[in-house]
């Protein structure tokens, strides 16, 4: 059996320590670690915001939250997590500093904190990526050594579109070097989407199948029962294609799309996703209508709540054209994937949580048993379930019993909660540990970023144009255009919601 060894000490630096993301994710991960003994007593966290504080501020803000995630990071709002052994062990590590993210002053006093190995997380607001970045390198923060690591790791969104991103990748690689730069993607920390890599390249049956010769189409959903919420200022001036599609669903794309690497070192990996993700073809102007939906809810109930429509909600602009809803159809130009539509949707305000692909195979091409109802021997599926009840499913024919031959669909069930303690986790237990270490695997490059954007600007463009989301009611499956967006091509969507 494998043992991860713990990470070298180090000290992890948070730009933005009092926000929502440091809270409900980022320190309960952190905790997490230190009771899978993975980070030691020489780890520390220097907190750093403009607001008012000292370090009992901060790690009161903390003890609502430690030990009680729930997978998502949420608390109960009691302090009983404040009781937890391991987080006691790591909350005097925890100090704050207050200081603007924009003022040498701030970089100059965190200098003096730091010495060896060093990690900057910035949870912030876009645009604070470039300037911290900037100040860091100006103090000298920068600087790593042959005993010292100096390491960043920039949140989402990269850039708003394609030129954002160039320029923000051309600020910040005058500082660092791309071995130094982490940009995350929380869903790469998911147990089930690391598993896409092993399902495919452990298990001869699978990837001898996994090409166009057997493969129909792939369909990759993101659904969400909750809406924008609180985030309404950050979400107007994004959408669901630029805060989901270019990163978070292409990164799946590029997991299921990928050649088999040379080796499973990150570079290697790294090599054959970029690939991927160069190979998808940018729609046409002129094609965008016919290839991409968007959506925006209205009032309805999603979950166990009552929505507002979207632009009732707080923050958001009365006469709004974002939308919360996309689907899109996308081609991959490779050998393996010619000819196979990869459909993404993503979307807030909708009947389930639900984070799948899901892989149709092509049917027999000849059906030897007489008398059998097409219907009713539908192809081979399967089924990746990403959030929640993690798992994988194959759908598969087989005989029903009695006297004569008549096959019937049935599933083949994996849940991880079956065969593994899974525990309480945030999803970003993996990514920071793999930070710390120094794996750059499931963390993006500079090109898969630029890709991603060059293959989604066309949308963007078009919808810039003008027009208007189609309307869905909150707790819906989405807008009808995307069911017919499956349709034209003799399709339809998996049912969200349904693991099978």
């Amino acid at each position: 059996m494998t043992v991860a060894e713990r990470a070298p000490a180090a000290t992890l630096v948070i730009f933005g320590a009092l926000g929502d993301l440091t809270r409900r994710l980022l320190v309960p991960a952190i905790v997490n670690l230190v009771r899978g003994d993975l980070v030691g007593d020489d780890f520390r966290i220097v907190g750093v915001s403009h607001h008012d504080g000292d370090d009992d501020h901060l790690r009161d803000r903390l003890d609502d939250f430690i030990g009680k995630a729930d997978g998502e990071g949420g608390a109960n709002g009691d302090k009983a997590g404040a009781q937890d052994p391991d987080w006691l062990k790591l909350r005097d590590r925890i100090t704050y500093l207050k200081g603007d993210f924009e003022d040498a002053a701030t970089f100059a006093a965190l200098k003096d904190q730091i010495t060896g190995n060093a990690a900057f997380y910035l949870a912030t607001a876009p645009g604070f990526f470039g300037p911290i970045i900037a100040s860091l390198g100006t103090a000298g923060l920068l600087e790593q050594t042959d005993d010292a690591f100096r390491r960043v790791v920039i949140e989402k969104p990269f850039g708003h579109d394609l030129p954002s991103a160039q320029a923000l990748d051309a600020d910040i690689l005058q500082h660092l070097d791309e071995s130094q730069i982490y940009r995350i993607d929380h869903f790469l920390g998911k147990e089930t989407v690391q598993n896409i890599l092993v399902a495919r390249f452990a298990n001869t049956v699978v990837e001898a199948v996994w090409n166009n010769r057997y493969i129909d189409h792939v369909q990759i959903t993101a659904a969400e029962t909750v809406t924008v919420g609180t985030r309404g200022k950050f979400y107007d001036g994004t959408g669901a294609m630029r805060d989901m599609v270019p990163n978070h669903l292409f990164q799946l794309l590029a997991m299921v799309g990928m050649e088999p690497p040379n080796s499973f070192d990150a570079e290697s990996i790294r090599n054959e996703k970029a690939k991927v993700i160069a190979a998808i073809r940018a729609p046409k102007p002129e094609d965008v209508a016919t290839v991409a939906v968007r959506g925006r809810y209205t009032a309805g109930r999603a979950g166990d709540a009552d929505v507002f429509d979207y632009r009732a909600e707080p923050d958001v602009a009365p006469d709004s054209r974002t939308e919360t809803y996309v689907a899109v159809k996308l081609m991959v130009d490779s050998w393996r994937w010619a000819g196979v539509p990869f459909y993404l949707r993503t979307g807030k305000g909708l009947a389930a949580r639900d984070t799948e692909v899901v892989v149709q195979f092509k049917p027999v091409p000849y059906a030897q048993f007489a008398g059998a109802d097409d219907a009713r021997l539908p192809p081979n599926r399967m089924v990746i379930q990403i959030q929640p009840d993690e798992g994988l499913s194959i759908d598969i024919l087989a005989k029903k019993p009695g006297p004569v031959i008549e096959p019937v669909p049935v599933s083949l069930d994996f849940a991880y909660a079956d065969h593994f303690r899974l525990g309480h986790t945030t999803g970003y237990e993996t990514l920071l540990y793999d930070m710390l270490t120094g794996d750059q695997t499931l963390f993006q490059r500079a090109d898969q970023i630029e890709s991603g954007w060059e293959a989604v600007q066309p949308i963007l463009d078009a919808w810039a144009a003008g027009g208007e989301p189609e309307p869905y009611a909150a707790g819906s499956d989405g807008p009808d255009a995307a069911a017919a967006l499956l349709a034209r091509d003799g399709r339809a969507w998996h049912a969200i919601g349904r693991s099978a």
